[in-house]
């Protein structure tokens, strides 16, 4: 069971490149209004990065961050640099379908590719959501793919061919997984307390992946413990330590993601998503689901459906 395959899976986190920042001499933009986790690779030249309440952060060729809940920032060609007026409507444009921003005049000297992440709001267990507002990897580590995968990025876009837009997406999807793999390599004390921390955790790595791959059998907190040949309080201590909810907590809440997606997407029955996820009685699957999303399983999927129909 490949956890981190399966959770960025279900839930339905999805890259797209944004906008392509192609700048030179003083330059310096302002973004705001994100509602999606932002992401950002500098191909060729410097920028900087600032956001409220922290210090202006370098970023270098090849450098990669991530900005998890979309805070409103800004990138400049330098921290002094005033914010070019007038581009907020080419920005939002280009960051949207993926273009060209020009900045500056004059050559280019720094080439920086935007993207962001979409995930589903019906599911709870998501990776982003738990991450520090900035994960920022430099470049030239030389321990994992990383560094190949922006050098690819940046020989596609000095030289776009057909199908580009295709392949700067798959790129974007990569790039994720391959900055989550470094940050958690790197940095391993700053993943504690977000989901990739329990990957630190054998014990509880490997609890999960029991209850991940099998979630209708009738998981207790002893049955788990004694599959893993540990103690309950032991089991019980750490899987608190490390994603702050109790064996039970957290398999009720996968168990409702998944029921969940099922709801909105598909036309099974109550019953048979109730069984799919654990209950042999839809009564009590509905209590549970309702003390979840505060709605009844039938509320939730009419509910759920309506808001994906797009208006008029």
């Amino acid at each position: 069971m490949d956890l981190l395959a399966e959770v960025l899976a279900v839930g339905g986190v999805r890259g797209t490149a944004g906008a392509r920042i192609e700048a030179s001499g003083p330059w310096g933009i302002l973004w705001h209004g994100i509602t999606r986790a932002a992401f950002y690779a500098v191909t060729c030249g410097t920028a900087w990065l600032e956001l409220a309440g922290q210090p202006p952060r370098q970023l270098m060729p090849g450098d990669v961050v991530l900005l998890p809940n979309g805070p409103e920032h800004t990138l400049r060609s330098a921290p002094d640099v005033a914010i070019i007026p007038n581009v907020c409507t080419a920005a939002e444009k280009a960051r949207d379908c993926g273009g060209v921003l020009r900045l500056g005049s004059g050559e280019v000297e720094t080439h920086v590719l935007g993207a962001s992440y979409d995930y589903d709001p019906a599911v709870s267990t998501q990776v982003l959501a738990t991450l520090p507002e900035v994960v920022h990897i430099r470049a030239n580590r030389g321990r994992d793919g990383l560094d190949d995968t922006v050098r690819l990025l940046s020989r596609e876009l000095a030289s776009p061919q057909i199908a580009t837009d295709f392949v700067l997406n798959r790129l974007v999807d990569i790039l994720l997984v391959q900055l989550l793999r470094a940050w958690r390599t790197e940095k391993p004390a700053e993943t504690r307390g977000t989901w990739l921390g329990v990957l630190g955790d054998p014990l509880i790595s490997v609890a999960l992946a029991k209850i991940h791959e099998d979630p209708a059998k009738s998981w207790t907190t002893d049955v788990l413990a004694a599959e893993l040949a540990t103690s309950r309080s032991t089991l019980t201590r750490r899987f608190r330590e490390t994603t702050g909810r109790t064996p039970g907590d957290y398999l009720t809440l996968w168990r409702m993601d998944l029921a969940a997606v099922r709801l909105r997407d598909t036309d099974d029955t109550v019953d048979a998503i109730a069984r799919s996820v654990g209950y042999t009685s839809v009564y009590a699957f509905s209590r549970a689901f309702r003390r979840a999303r505060d709605q009844a399983p039938g509320q939730y999927r009419a509910s759920a459906r309506e808001r994906l129909t797009p208006a008029g």
